[in-house]
Parts: structure tokens; C-alpha cells; sequence
């Protein structure tokens, strides 16, 4: 059996959703997937929480990546990859990485390979907020009839992993602060409209923004989670991200900087934005300290403290 170098992120976000036995599996799959699409599987590649990802090189000799997800409880393991494949392929290259081959049904996935990240580079803070949202807005498009969930299924997920996490994890931040992020969720639920709803990436940030040579903005995004959903849902995402340029925001007395900044850049609504972020930010820094993910997890819901404390 080949050997398959695993990070130890990855291990901890399976055995967190159950999935044991797909980490046992995982040097035979990545084999028998090489056999079936004549691919050569080279090493793997460091930064997935959710995937193991590695190098590829197609029959054609394409620079490629393999892309295995993670399967989650439920009636649809693979549910991921089968929405990131929609996203994929709905987006056609643009704004996205082009997708070349995909099984769905085995959470397998063959993408354009591109170059080092955002985070890899150390483009600075406000270069890639404003590229980052430029990038966005490649990606926003009507949805078609396509399958994928809305921005209201999304907000209320959001709020039942916040109370769940919370308490598992016995309750790393404040109850202000998880007040103030259900509500925000509440607003979002009751706002969602399906004449204005696009397709959205729904996982935008510096690591899965990747050098594209070519590409109309020169990025592209990678690891979508799909959604159709209003698309200030993308630019909230930015908001969670980067948590020491919360605090700066804070410190200057301007914590919604960000989220004008966003809403100018790409027309949309500043306060939607913000709602998003502050959901977004709490469900992921106790997601972060659930896999040991430090100290963004720490720093995420040290921002939502803050957050709270203010008036009104």
C-alpha cells in the first residue's frame, strides 16, 4: 500500500465528524482513483482542513490537484463535493479554478492547479481586501434552478452549530457574544430573498484565493461551499477573517470599517455584511478551538467579546 502524508488538521476535522475509517482508507482510495483517471499522484499538499488534497499530473501531462473530501454523517457523506463540483462548473473557470473530473459519490475531485495562496505570498491586508472582493463578484451569478443551499438553511445551520459548539466546548466565550451573533444569524434568516439571491462561494479568504496568471483579477478561488444566498454572505466572510485588523478597528473606534469598505467596493449592503460577520466569526472560532485550530480560534472569539461590550 502506497504512503500518504496526512497534516494533522485534517485528522483532527475527521475524527471530530466521525470519519475514522475514511482516514484508514485514504492511501487506498488516493491509489485506486490514480488507476481509474490514469492520473500520477504526487505528494500532499499542506493547508486543507476539510480535504486531503495532493499533487496531480493528468494523461495530457496538466498540472492538476486531487481533491479527496471529508464524508460527514448523514444520507449524503460526500454532500460537499458534490456541492463544490456545482459551484465548479456553474462558475466555468471564472473567479473559480476550472474543474477537470470529479466522483462525487467517492468525494473526488481532479482541479486546475494554480499558483502559492494569498496567505503563502503575504500579499498585504489592504491589497487583498480589495482584490478579494473583486474576485467575489466573478463568482455571482444567477443560480439557475441549481441545487444548493439557500442563505436562509445556511443562517439557521449557523445558529444551531453556535448553540451546540458553545456548550461542547463549555463555553470559551462570552454569552454576550453569542447573543449578539444568533441574533445577527435572525436578521440574515428573515432577510433571504430568492429574487435576490446568487450563487456564492461561501468560504472566501486568503487561503483559498490562489495566484491565477491570466485570470482577470490574476486570483482565483478554490474549496467553494456553495450557496445561494444574498452576496453579502461571501463579503462577511472577509469580516470574520483576519481578527488582528478587528481589533485595530476596535482600538481606532471604527469596528464597521471593513464592511463599508466591502459594501463600496462591490455595491451591496454594509449592515448585511456585518451580520454575516458576526455569526460567521463566532461559528468559526469555536470551530477552530474544537480542532485545535490556534490561535485563530482564540483570537476569532476574543474579537466577538470585544464586539459585544460595545453600546447598542
Amino acid at each position: 500500500m502506497r504512503s500518504v502524508a496526512i497534516d494533522d488538521i485534517v485528522i483532527n476535522r475527521a475524527r471530530a465528524v466521525g470519519a475514522d475509517e475514511w482516514l484508514a482508507e485514504l492511501p487506498s482510495l488516493v491509489g485506486d482513483i490514480e488507476r481509474r483517471w490514469s492520473i500520477t499522484v504526487g505528494p500532499a499538499l499542506a493547508g486543507g482542513t476539510e480535504a486531503w488534497v495532493g499533487e496531480a499530473i493528468d494523461g495530457d501531462g496538466r498540472p492538476s490537484v486531487l481533491k479527496l473530501c471529508l464524508p460527514r454523517p448523514g444520507d449524503d457523506p460526500f454532500g460537499d463535493a458534490r456541492r463544490e463540483a456545482t459551484v465548479l462548473e456553474l462558475a466555468a473557470g471564472a473567479g473559480c479554478a476550472e474543474l477537470f473530473r470529479a466522483d462525487v459519490d467517492r468525494g473526488a475531485l481532479l482541479i486546475e492547479r494554480l499558483g502559492p495562496s494569498m496567505a503563502d505570498l503575504e500579499v498585504p491586508y489592504a491589497e487583498r481586501l480589495d482584490v478579494l472582493a473583486r474576485v467575489c463578484v466573478q463568482v455571482w451569478r444567477p443560480p439557475g434552478g441549481i441545487d444548493l443551499p439557500t442563505g436562509a438553511e445556511k443562517a439557521a445551520w449557523l445558529a444551531d452549530h453556535v448553540r451546540a459548539l458553545w456548550d461542547e466546548l463549555d463555553r470559551p466565550c462570552g454569552e454576550a457574544a453569542v447573543e449578539q451573533a444568533l441574533a445577527a444569524g435572525e436578521r440574515r434568516l428573515a432577510a433571504h430573498d430568492v429574487e435576490r439571491a446568487v450563487l456564492v462561494h461561501g468560504d472566501v479568504h486568503q487561503w483559498n484565493t490562489l495566484r491565477a496568471d491570466g485570470a482577470p483579477a490574476g486570483w482565483k478561488l478554490v474549496d467553494p461551499d456553495g450557496l445561494v444566498a444574498e452576496p453579502e454572505y461571501d463579503l462577511g466572510i472577509l469580516l470574520r477573517e483576519d481578527p488582528e485588523e478587528s481589533l485595530a478597528d476596535l482600538e481606532a473606534g471604527d469596528p464597521t470599517r471593513r464592511a463599508r469598505r466591502l459594501a463600496e467596493l462591490t455595491g451591496t449592503d454594509a449592515e448585511a455584511i456585518w451580520d454575516w460577520g458576526l455569526i460567521e466569526r463566532v461559528s468559526t472560532g469555536l470551530l477552530a478551538t474544537r480542532i485545535e485550530l490556534q490561535p485563530v480560534g482564540r483570537q476569532m472569539l476574543t474579537v466577538a467579546d470585544r464586539l459585544a461590550e460595545l453600546p447598542g
